[in-house]
């Protein structure tokens, strides 16, 4: 997603991978967020269970943080993650309006740019919520490792790189690369334009 510059200033254009990603993970998080949000219904037993969220009989196994141990103790960690993947969606979307409704195609079969303030801050916004996403999950590893794993301690070393690891750790790297570091490159090299050059003596 390289920062373009024009006869009439900067511009953005989102890039396939960050419109890839966007759409698998909204959807994924929307999914997540129901579960956690809609719990103990959505849990196994529950009348929202099946079949919609019966993947999550296996990962609340993987993680008890999704299961019956920590929903028992009434620990509020998973709702509140859950609660800010709903800011986090909104300013996603938010950031995908902006462009899609102000946007223009610089050309025929091209895809759309935006620019001036609102480009700006579409960019802003989705810099911003990818940050979010990267220390919010970041937040999430800690707790497990503070707490001496005490939610996926109880898994083989395969179990927890292919069912906690990697699937975790997407949003942090993907995120990370595609959108903190593109988009960040992005707001420095727009702010370096506009700033002066200053004399040095």
């Amino acid at each position: 997603m390289a920062p373009a510059t024009t006869s009439q200033g900067w511009t953005h254009t989102p890039s396939t991978a960050l419109l890839l990603w966007l759409g698998v993970s909204l959807t994924l998080v929307a999914w997540d967020t129901a579960y956690v949000l809609l719990r103990p219904h959505t849990m196994p037993g529950g009348s929202l269970h099946w079949p919609l969220w019966v993947p999550y009989a296996l990962y609340g196994e993987v993680d008890h943080m999704y299961g019956f141990k920590q929903w028992n103790r009434n620990n509020p960690w998973t709702a509140t993650q859950s609660w800010m993947n709903v800011v986090e969606s909104i300013m996603y979307l938010t950031y995908l309006w902006l462009w899609s409704t102000y946007g223009k195609a610089p050309a025929s079969g091209a895809r759309k740019a935006i620019g001036g303030r609102v480009g700006a801050a579409a960019v802003l916004l989705g810099f911003s919520a990818a940050v979010k996403t990267v220390s919010k999950t970041i937040i999430y590893w800690l707790l497990e490792i503070l707490s001496g794993f005490e939610n996926i301690g109880q898994n083989d070393l395969w179990t927890m790189i292919f069912l906690w690891v990697i699937p975790n750790g997407a949003w942090v790297v993907v995120p990370s690369v595609i959108m903190i570091y593109d988009m960040g490159l992005e707001i420095v090299d727009a702010l370096a334009r506009a700033s002066p050059r200053l004399k040095t003596q």
